[in-house]
């Protein structure tokens, strides 16, 4: 997944965490004329405009002092939003039973991309029902996964 590096999320999660959020996931984003760290939050009542801001402010002071994204980058603050994000193995096990799509680093019995209902986790392998079928991935070797809004 596009997960961010381990140091990167060692600085990120007690800065949200103490501001009293949940960390959602990390995404780093190299696009060669400046890169992107994707920060998600969420919070039981939900994500407003004031909540992404207090977090950017707390956490790009912290990441300036750290110094652990060398070169220019931006930083995104984000709410998961209907189409929520999965980035582990925790976050497979929450949303059994919902929809969802996902993308993998290689074709795997010529495919890309799933779509389906999520079964859960087994031994390190993402189930997913498709057209009636369970099939298995390799949680590994998710690119992307996120929920299909439901309407």
């Amino acid at each position: 997944m596009r997960q961010a590096p381990a140091n990167v999320l060692n600085v990120v999660e007690p800065v949200v965490e103490s501001l009293g959020y949940e960390l959602v996931g990390v995404e780093y984003l190299a696009q060669g004329h400046g890169d992107l760290l994707r920060v998600y939050i969420d919070a039981e009542d939900g994500i407003k405009v004031e909540d992404c801001q207090r977090v950017s402010h707390q956490l790009s002071g912290v990441l300036d002092v750290e110094d652990v994204i060398k070169g220019h980058y931006s930083l995104e603050i984000s709410s998961p939003g209907l189409d929520r994000p999965l980035f582990n193995a925790a976050h497979f096990e929450r949303f059994a039973g919902a929809e969802i799509k996902l993308r993998l680093d290689a074709p795997l019995d010529g495919r890309r991309k799933f779509r389906g209902v999520l079964v859960g986790v087994l031994d390190g392998d993402v189930r997913l029902l498709v057209d009636g079928e369970e099939i298995r991935v390799p949680l590994a070797s998710v690119d992307k996964a996120s929920l299909v809004a439901q309407f």
